[in-house]
């Protein structure tokens, strides 16, 4: 809170316009002053503001709040009589404008530093919010103690006060800071006990209808409990300060202190009993083993409860992904929730009351403590080691995460919803899992009995959008020529392998460099989970299936291929290759669909030879190893070596040319690499990228194709300057005037 813990603020609003909240404020600002001695700030904070209180007062302000904002001075008791305006009754004041030609417009977080120094100078600060609550009353309203709801008893205003109630309390407020006034009460309009059937909140005062007595003041510009203090109509104010500060202020105030949360639920918990339903609940999803946090045990409560009061499934399940029906079940959801919470644990800290809401309504519509972790776009990987160890990746660093699910069980539920929607289950029968999230999002799941300390789950991240060439370079992982080099080549249709380890990178890797193809071309994506993000607008995305539960119905990576290469692809990418697919996958390359790209696990170029190898006899066909190696040669160009280093960074280490068959192997040339050279005083790997100076095989094709590709890219050495003019020698650089280029047809086996 940035209010002084010695400062009441108190927030006037309304649902509709007309029903005298700038009157009320004014009045009651004054009334205040009067009743208790004290001093007392009005602010008029109306959005829509036109200078009402100006009129109101009789006074114009000297600063307003925007001004206020742009004070060039020390925030000083000096300087406290530039900022306020004295009112002749005492009264202290600050206008949102001087008048109707001005528009208030003043960022929240502006105010916030003169607002935390008024309140170490004013013991009661009145501010007039309006009825149109935007990002700075709610700011106004958020370090409020008390928020008087000024309501007529008209039809029509009990319903828009009702209205923006509600609206109020879906953004945690706790529905105990409303207090209501009925203005203008008088014979024939609406009762106090209806009004307040229809509110949910008893009336702490009724303001008397006397319109002539309001007339007057507004005619003389005085606040009528000035000009008119013996009127009934000014009694009624005096009546309702004493009410106010005869208790409800101070225990409202006592409510924004900080208290000990967990000391209220363990209260609620035992006030509910061992035998209840919240505690049954709470001891199965736990196991009878541990000791529940009492916070957890009231999440778990409130939970309980919403589960009763709505079908969430249901609701769930009727969205069908339609974004208006999502918003509208969430609204709903947060609004029930919100209810339970004051009834469950009605003296909750605001603060704590707002954390716990929300972290019930992810629980219930959403990942639960992964929300947040999703959104943070410096977090790259997630591990759940059972409900209470949340492991984070940083830069490439793992670090253990303070939030932690409420128990196994709840860990349980966040996997099946991100499942279910995808066609997948995770059962005793099939206890592990390979899913996605809406954003692409890798996820690995595993439960019980085989992971032993309860579920374990892995999401890996992936940004919104990939990785652009240009971060990949920023990022020190490739450099501008190999980049060049790359870009070439894939719109040239050669064929890429890209090779790396475990959270190498190489699927985001594979994102990027995808964006070279052109977007005349027809591309069809096959992949276990989908998590490609192609740029392209003619792209097919298939997807694997596995069997249902009666263990029929499964659809492989083999399986998909075979039906793409019907599809009539210009390009097939394989978003991993890890079985029998391989040799589909090769097949696929050496029949027509140039420019194919996949990935695999090995470390080296070499290996990955190796390994499309072994995938390849996975595939049940018995070839002799000459065969697929002649395979192997014909189909792949290129092997993009990704790896991960000790640091945490990702870099392209190697890019190897697949040159052909020499003998019984597979002969490869090395264009680029990276050579670790030491270590900073950060332990970063310090290094440097290589060109290797050898030309690739394909670079004469490429360019009887008229595809220049520049020879310097392949040199480590810097540009030439350029000639002096003089006569040009046409035709081609051949390769012989450039001693550090070698050029070889068989390559070098590496």
């Amino acid at each position: 809170m940035n209010v002084s813990p010695t400062c009441h603020l108190i927030a006037v609003l309304g649902g509709k316009g007309g029903v005298g909240k700038s009157v009320f404020a004014a009045n009651f600002a004054t009334a205040l002053m009067l009743e208790l001695r004290s001093q007392v700030l009005l602010i008029d904070a109306d959005a829509k503001s036109a200078g009402d209180q100006n009129v109101i007062l009789g006074i114009r302000p000297q600063k307003t709040i925007g001004e206020i904002t742009q004070f060039q001075g020390a925030l000083s008791p000096q300087a406290l009589p530039q900022l306020v305006t004295a009112h002749p009754s005492g009264l202290a004041y600050i206008g949102a404008v001087r008048g109707p030609e001005e528009t208030f417009k003043v960022a929240a977080d502006t105010f916030l530093k003169p607002l935390e120094f008024l309140s170490r100078h004013y013991k009661y600060i009145v501010v007039d919010l309006g009825n149109d609550l935007q990002a700075f009353q709610l700011m106004m309203l958020q370090e409020a103690t008390v928020a008087m709801m000024v309501t007529a008893p008209e039809v029509l205003v009990i319903n828009q006060t009702q209205r923006l109630i509600q609206d109020l309390l879906t953004q945690t407020f706790p529905m105990e800071m409303f207090q209501l006034v009925i203005n203008k009460a008088g014979p024939g309009a609406l009762s106090p006990q209806a009004i307040a059937q229809s509110l949910r909140l008893n009336p702490l005062g009724m303001i008397p209808q006397d319109d002539i007595t309001t007339a007057n003041s507004l005619s003389k510009s005085t606040p009528f409990v000035l000009g008119a203090n013996k009127t009934p109509l000014a009694a009624s104010y005096h009546d309702l300060v004493r009410k106010l500060t005869g208790g409800p202020l101070q225990k409202l105030k006592a409510l924004q202190k900080p208290q000990a949360a967990q000391n209220a639920a363990k209260a609620e918990s035992a006030a509910a009993g061992p035998t209840s339903a919240a505690a049954a609940a709470a001891n199965l999803v736990s196991g009878g083993d541990e000791e529940q946090d009492p916070r957890n045990i009231l999440k778990m409560r409130i939970h309980h409860e919403l589960i009763k009061a709505m079908d969430l499934k249901k609701g769930i399940a009727d969205t069908n992904g339609d974004r208006a029906k999502e918003e509208a079940l969430r609204q709903k959801t947060l609004a029930t929730i919100t209810q339970i919470i004051d009834r469950q644990a009605a003296g909750t800290a605001r603060d704590e009351r707002s954390r716990i809401i929300k972290e019930v309504l992810e629980e219930a519509l959403g990942l639960g403590p992964l929300e947040d972790l999703l959104a943070d776009p410096a977090v790259t990987e997630i591990m759940v080691n059972g409900y209470k160890k949340i492991f984070v990746e940083r830069q490439g660093k793992i670090t253990l995460s303070t939030t932690t699910f409420t128990s196994n069980m709840h860990l349980r539920n966040v996997i099946e919803r991100i499942v279910t929607p995808l066609g997948r289950r995770i059962d005793e029968k099939t206890p592990y899992v390979d899913a996605r999230l809406k954003d692409g999002s890798r996820v690995n799941a595993i439960i019980e009995p085989l992971s032993i300390d309860g579920p374990a789950l892995t999401i890996r991240k992936f940004k919104k959008g990939g990785i652009s060439a240009d971060k990949y370079v920023e990022y020190g992982s490739i450099t501008k020529p190999m980049i060049e080099f790359l870009r070439l080549c894939v719109e040239n249709g050669l064929n890429v392998v890209i090779s790396g380890g475990t959270g190498s990178g190489k699927t985001s890797l594979l994102n990027m460099i995808s964006g070279f193809i052109p977007s005349n071309e027809r591309i069809v994506t096959v992949e276990d989970a989908a998590e490609l993000q192609m740029q392209q607008t003619h792209v097919v995305r298939l997807e694997t299936r596995p069997a249902n539960m009666e263990g029929t119905g499964a659809v492989h990576i083999r399986d998909l291929i075979k039906n793409a290469l019907r599809m009539r692809p210009d390009r097939i990418v394989v978003g991993e290759t890890r079985d029998g697919a391989a040799l589909d996958m090769l097949q696929a390359m050496n029949t027509g669909h140039d420019g194919s790209m996949t990935t695999t696990h090995a470390n080296s170029p070499r290996e990955c030879i190796a390994r499309l190898e072994t995938l390849c006899m996975m595939a049940g066909m018995e070839l002799p190893v000459r065969a697929i190696r002649e395979q192997i040669a014909s189909a792949v160009n290129l092997i993009v070596q990704i790896s991960r280093l000790s640091d945490g960074s990702r870099k392209i280490i190697s890019i190897t040319e697949v040159c052909g068959m020499q003998g019984e192997t597979v002969t490869l040339q090395e264009i680029f690499r990276f050579k670790e050279t030491g270590f900073d005083k950060n332990r970063k790997i310090i290094g440097q990228f290589q060109a290797m100076g050898l030309i690739p095989t394909f670079i004469e094709k490429l360019e009887q194709k008229g595809v220049i590709i520049p020879r310097e890219i392949f040199t480590n050495e810097p540009p030439k300057t350029a000639p002096k003019p003089g006569p040009q020698i046409k035709g081609p650089v051949m390769p012989a005037a450039m001693p550090n280029l070698k050029k070889t047809g068989t390559g070098g086996s590496t």
